[in-house]
This record gives C-alpha cells, sequence and structure tokens, in this order.
C-alpha cells in the first residue's frame, strides 16, 4: 500500500494538492494516511518556486515515518556542489552551469545559511534505490549491476562522506554505478549529431531507454524523449558495453528524472516512469501501488 510520487522540484503547492487528492490528511506540518506510506523518488530541489516548502513537508514525513525520500541527481549534485575537496576547491566544480542549475535552491535559503546546511546533512541520508519483494524504486536507471555492486558497498544503500569524494572520480567503478543510477544511461550520438537539452546546453550524449533491447534500436527508437531529428539507424554501442534490458519478468520499478510529456502512461506493464516535467507546466504525478506485478495506467 504504497503511493510514489515523483520529481517534485521545489513545487510544494502541486505537492500539498497531490497528497491531498491522494487522501493524506494535515495535520499542522505532517501529511498523514491510516493505511498508506509514500515513496518520493528524488528531485526535490531546484527551478521551483517553493523549494525549502517542499523539503519540509518531503522530510517531515519522512522523520514521522510516513515516508521514504530517495536520492536524486539534484540533491547528490547539491552535495558534491559543497563538498570540499581535500586538494582544494569542491568535488563539483563551480561552473557557470553548475552555479545556474543550483540558483533558485540557494537564492530561496538565502539569509537561512543553517537550515539550508542542516537540509545538506539531511541529504547524505538518503538512500539511492530501494527494493522489496513487490516492487523497485530508484531515482533514474535499475541496472542489476550496478545495484548489486552499490548494495554491497553502500551501507544501507546510502552515501558516506568518504564515498561522495570517491564517486565524484571520474573512470571508476563506484562513479559510474552513482551516475547511471541516479543520472540514467547515455549513449554517444554519431558525430554529426548534437542537440540543445531543457536548459541550454549543448550534448552529444542522449539518454537511452534502459528498460528496452538496446540490441534492436535506433537512435531514434531509443532515446527517452521523442525527436525526429535524431538517426534513424542501429544504435552502435562501445566495446564492452552491456545490453542487458529490463525484461517483462522483473519485477515493477518506479523512477523519475526524465522529464517526460503529455498524458502520463506506462511503458510497460511493469516500467513506470513519474517524471513528467512539473517545472516545464506538466504534471507532479503519483502512481498508488497495491502490489499488482502488472501495472495499470488507471493508477
Amino acid at each position: 500500500m504504497i503511493d510514489f510520487i515523483g520529481d517534485i522540484h521545489g513545487h510544494a503547492d502541486e505537492l500539498q494538492a497531490l497528497l491531498k487528492k491522494l487522501g493524506y490528511i494535515k495535520k499542522g506540518k505532517l501529511f498523514t494516511h491510516s493505511e498508506r506510506k509514500i515513496i518520493f523518488i528524488g528531485d526535490y530541489i531546484d527551478r521551483g518556486p517553493k523549494i525549502p516548502e517542499t523539503l519540509e513537508i518531503v522530510r517531515t514525513m519522512v522523520e514521522d515515518g510516513n515516508a521514504i525520500a530517495l536520492m536524486g541527481n539534484h540533491e547528490y549534485n547539491a552535495l558534491c556542489f559543497h563538498q570540499k575537496e581535500t586538494s582544494g576547491g569542491h568535488v563539483r566544480p563551480h561552473y557557470i552551469k553548475n552555479v545556474i542549475q543550483h540558483f533558485k535552491t540557494l537564492e530561496q535559503f538565502q539569509n537561512r545559511q543553517k537550515e539550508y546546511d542542516d537540509y545538506i546533512e539531511w541529504f547524505k541520508t538518503l538512500p539511492l534505490f530501494y527494493e522489496t519483494e513487490e516492487f523497485r524504486a530508484v531515482h533514474a536507471c535499475w541496472d542489476p549491476d550496478h545495484i548489486k555492486y552499490l548494495t554491497k558497498l553502500l551501507p544501507k544503500g546510502k552515501l558516506t562522506e568518504d564515498l561522495l569524494n570517491q564517486s565524484a572520480k571520474k573512470e571508476t567503478k563506484l562513479h559510474l554505478a552513482v551516475e547511471e543510477t541516479l543520472k540514467g544511461k547515455e549513449i554517444q550520438l554519431p558525430k554529426e549529431h548534437r542537440y540543445v537539452d531543457k536548459d541550454g546546453t549543448e550534448r552529444q550524449e542522449m539518454r537511452i531507454r534502459w528498460w528496452e533491447n538496446i540490441k534492436k534500436a535506433t537512435y531514434r527508437s531509443l532515446s527517452v524523449l521523442e525527436d525526429k531529428n535524431l538517426p534513424d539507424t542501429p544504435v552502435r554501442l562501445p566495446k564492452g558495453s552491456s545490453s542487458d534490458f529490463y525484461t517483462g519478468h522483473e519485477k515493477p520499478v518506479f523512477f523519475g528524472h526524465y522529464w517526460l510529456q503529455g498524458k502520463p502512461s506506462l511503458f510497460k506493464p511493469n516500467v513506470c516512469c513519474l517524471d513528467y516535467s512539473v517545472a516545464k507546466k506538466g504534471y507532479l504525478v503519483a502512481y498508488r501501488f497495491d502490489g499488482e506485478k502488472t501495472l495499470s495506467s488507471k493508477k
């Protein structure tokens, strides 16, 4: 009896409306339900108009035992943005695009430094993934090899301060596991193809549908977001790349991250993305789960 909620990005009003629609009752600062709990999929900060209010709702529910909150890539980026390197500087460089990404969060916590620092510490307590006998939940990508590796390495699926620093070192197994778990899988486009993402950054990599069979895909069919400008030619994978995908025999998996548009629907009967771009005038989306093995778009 779990309700999964996708990327909120500081839209506290929409979150409160969705919780009420799901039957959660507000008592003071706390939302409760007599029979159900929430699993938040991550990305609570950046972009939206009420980031502190969003964090207060989510954290209060977690600390009262009414919810579980997973880490999103925005919380991870915020940790790295503030974590200092032993050699100087920060784990995540303060490049212009990185400062812009965090600007709204920093702006809304102006003159509230102690409160902000406390939330940064709270982010460190958020697990990267969650699994039961009935379902799996992660912010961006459920790769069984990464999950197995992180389960052995991370205490209760959480990054320690030392592991946080290690995870930022590129070309390491830990970096790849954290990167793809929180940000999804990407592949290089052919040299002549580039695109500009939602933040105005030019890219030559595209996010792929990791739940689909890569061996039978083209660049256009494998892209998470539909783009007629992508080449409709077979995908070329680098040597050593895994072509595993999420089959219909796996337990239901819930995730966010991908800025989908249009009417919320399922990718597969066991694959549910809950990010429908609330920060871009889309929807804040939930799925009401009652243990079913075959998911329903009606829920």
